[in-house]
């Protein structure tokens, strides 16, 4: 079968065995006895299994050096996890309402180990682990591990540039719609049914923020009629095929003022000069402090408000993140946003927002659609 972007090549059993092989051994080498991996995107990652519902049943895989993995579920709960790909490279247990799930998880730990543990744990499943098991301690995955889900493979560099394309295939299409006159909300459920048309299954945000709104950056689309004179940040995204799409990009209704266009092309310089710093070795940090030096060097340092990016795979928000304070190094595989902006409280806000990924010799965009200030009616 050929693969194509509409088509990406499968994720094997083996692709899942290796990921957990080599989580095993980053475990080991982090001087941990294994992790605990609860429902969540650490889990649908390393075994393929997507939990229908996550609820006050514990489902755990267990990821020990010296043993297979074991994917412990109930029992109603058995043939959807038998079913996920990567369910041949796991030992499933199963335990029955009115067992102990948590003596039974415990008789796969160590009980005097040290583990690393699923973000996604509830406080629930790992407060009663402790109870169970007194003398073990416990970290988050992103604490101990944050390299555990931020080097992509070949499979998932491809999917998401197959999201990132979706997702520029979306932009061409909503800059066609009329804007003015329409409400915030409009344009929002626009950018979701495109999304949709272009292979998306999940939908996990659409930013409209017109006139003074595209000031705030994460604001929620609302009743506020767009207006000719407004500037419009649209950031959205969502799961094609597993993976994440992310991408912001600021339009202008009519004919933008000179002010307007300058600060564009201010964060257009920005988002071009964090780009260009983007290969192996260079410090997560050191991207957002080439984006922000152009930004502050302009005299607009202080209406930057956020980190300039972070990474992106299975969700749309993960490690690493591009922020001052990373000292992590780039390395190839690594995917990740490159989104400065500007916000003027009560009057504009612009940016400009890619999906990067990291190889060998540079920097290559997962999104290809102008950065230029577009103008829309």
């Amino acid at each position: 079968m050929a693969v194509t972007a509409d088509q990406p090549a499968p994720i094997t059993r083996e692709d899942y065995a290796a990921r957990m092989a080599r989580a095993a051994r980053a475990a080991l080498d982090a001087g941990l006895a294994g992790l605990i991996v609860t429902p969540g995107p650490d889990l649908a990652h390393l075994c393929g299994y997507h939990v229908s519902a996550t609820t006050e049943r514990l489902t755990a895989l267990v990821i020990t050096p010296d043993r297979a993995p074991q994917l412990l579920v109930p029992t109603l709960e058995r043939p959807d996890a038998a079913a996920a790909t990567g369910a041949g490279a796991v030992e499933l247990i199963s335990w029955t309402d009115g067992d102990d799930p948590y003596a039974a998880t415990g008789e796969l730990l160590n009980p005097r180990g040290r583990y690393g543990v699923a973000d996604s744990a509830w406080a629930l499943h790992l407060l009663a682990l402790q109870r169970t098991l007194p003398d073990t301690t416990y970290s988050s995955l992103t604490e101990v591990l944050p390299m555990l889900r931020a080097v992509k493979d070949a499979h998932e560099v491809q999917r998401l540039a197959a999201a990132g394309a979706a997702a520029d295939a979306t932009y061409e299409k909503i800059t066609k719609v009329r804007f003015a006159g329409r409400r915030e909300c409009d344009i929002a459920a626009d950018l979701a049914d495109l999304l949709r048309e272009h292979g998306h299954r999940q939908v996990d945000f659409t930013i409209v923020g017109s006139g003074p709104n595209s000031a705030s950056p994460h604001h929620e689309a609302g009743e506020r009629i767009i207006e000719d004179g407004d500037m419009v940040v649209l950031d959205f995204g969502g799961l094609k095929d597993g993976y994440g799409s992310d991408t912001s990009r600021t339009v202008h209704v009519g004919e933008p003022t000179s002010e307007e266009r300058k600060v564009h092309g201010i964060v257009l310089e920005a988002q071009q000069a964090a780009f260009d710093a983007v290969r192996p070795g260079v410090a997560c940090q050191e991207i957002d402090r080439v984006a922000r030096r152009v930004i502050t060097e302009a005299g607009y340092g202080e209406y930057f408000i956020h980190r300039v990016g972070h990474g992106i795979g299975v969700t749309t928000h993960e490690p690493p993140y591009m922020v001052e304070g990373e000292h992590l190094p780039l390395v190839p595989g690594m995917c990740f946003s490159i989104e400065p902006g500007i916000y003027l409280r009560g009057r504009f806000g612009v940016r400009i927002e890619d999906i990067v990924t990291c190889t060998d010799t540079g920097g290559r965009r997962l999104n290809n659609t102008s950065r230029e200030l577009r103008l829309v009616n």
